[in-house]
C-alpha cells in the first residue's frame, strides 16, 4: 500500500500555472497565459506562446530542465517494490514450506529488503532534489523571466495562478516512509534466515556446558558421594543395632520359659 500511494501521487501528477502579460497596447495583452506540465516532468518539452507586445506577433517559448531521470527512478522503485511485495505475500501464505527449504527464501528475503532498503533512500533523495528543481523551474515569477515582453517596464507581467504541488510533496514523504518501513523489516527478515539461530545456539551450548562441568565436580561426589551420610540414606536405616534389637526382644522371653 506505501509503494501504491508513492507511485501513484507522483506518477499520475498533472499541474498548471497561468500568467498575464498586459501590453502597453491593450489589444496585444493575454491575460490568461495557460502553462500545464506533468509527469515525467520534461519540463524543456513543454511550450507556450507569450505575445511579443510588438503587434500581435507571438513568440514560442519553453521551460526549462529535464528532470525525469529522478521522477522516473523514483516510480520504477515504488513499481517493483509493490510487485515484490505482493508477490512475496503470496509466498508466504501459500508456499511457508517451500519457503523455508534449505533456508534459501528467507536468505534472499532478506538480501533484497537490504537492497530494497537502499534503493528507497536514494531514489527518495533523488526525487526530493528533483521535487526541488521542478518548483523552481515552475514558478510563475521565474518563468515570466523568460518572456521577453515582460522586460520592458512599459508592460504589466503578472503570476496568475502556481502550481499545486501537494500531491508530489506527498510523494516524497511516502518515499521516506517506504525506506523506513523496509529498513525496519530488516530484523524480522534477519529473525527468519539461520544466521540468527545460529547466533543464539552457542551462548546456549556454554551455558549447557557449566552446570556438567559443575555437576560432575567434587562437589556431589566427592563431599556428600563417597562420604556417604547425605546422599545415602539407606546406610542409617541398615547401621544400627536399633533396627535389629529385635533379638533383645526375642531373647527375654526366652530366657524367662527356661528358668521356669
Amino acid at each position: 500500500l506505501f509503494a501504491i500511494f508513492a507511485f501513484a501521487t507522483c506518477g499520475g501528477y498533472s499541474g498548471e500555472l497561468r500568467l498575464s502579460v498586459d501590453c502597453a497596447n491593450k489589444s496585444e495583452s493575454d491575460l490568461s497565459i495557460d502553462i500545464a506540465f506533468a509527469y515525467p516532468f520534461r519540463l524543456h518539452q513543454v511550450n507556450f506562446e507569450a505575445p511579443t507586445c510588438e503587434g500581435r506577433r507571438k513568440e514560442t517559448l519553453a521551460l526549462i530542465g529535464d528532470f525525469s531521470s529522478s521522477a522516473e527512478f523514483f516510480v520504477t522503485i515504488a513499481v517493483f517494490a509493490f510487485l515484490y511485495s505482493l508477490a512475496a505475500t503470496v509466498v508466504y501464505i501459500f508456499f511457508q514450506n517451500k519457503y523455508r527449504e534449505n533456508n534459501r527464501g528467507p536468505l534472499i528475503d532478506f538480501i533484497v529488503t537490504v537492497v530494497f532498503s537502499f534503493l528507497w533512500l536514494v531514489s527518495s533523495s533523488a526525487w526530493a532534489k528533483g521535487l526541488s528543481d521542478v518548483k523552481i523551474a515552475t514558478d510563475p515569477d521565474e518563468v515570466l523571466l523568460l518572456i521577453s515582453a515582460c522586460k520592458q517596464q512599459s508592460n504589466k507581467c503578472l503570476p496568475v495562478r502556481s502550481p499545486v504541488m501537494s500531491s508530489l510533496n506527498t510523494s516524497v514523504v511516502f518515499g521516506y516512509l517506504n525506506f523506513i518501513l523496509w529498513a525496519g523489516n530488516i530484523w524480522f527478515v534477519f529473525k527468519e534466515t539461520g544466521w540468527h539461530s545460529s547466533g543464539q545456539r552457542h551462548p546456549a551450548d556454554t551455558m549447557e556446558k557449566q552446570p556438567s562441568g559443575y555437576n560432575q565436580g567434587g562437589y556431589n561426589q566427592d563431599s556428600y558421594g563417597p562420604a556417604g551420610g547425605y546422599n545415602q540414606p539407606g546406610s542409617y536405616g541398615q547401621v544400627g543395632e536399633y533396627g535389629q534389637s529385635q533379638s533383645y526382644g526375642q531373647s527375654g522371653p526366652t530366657s524367662f520359659a527356661n528358668q521356669i
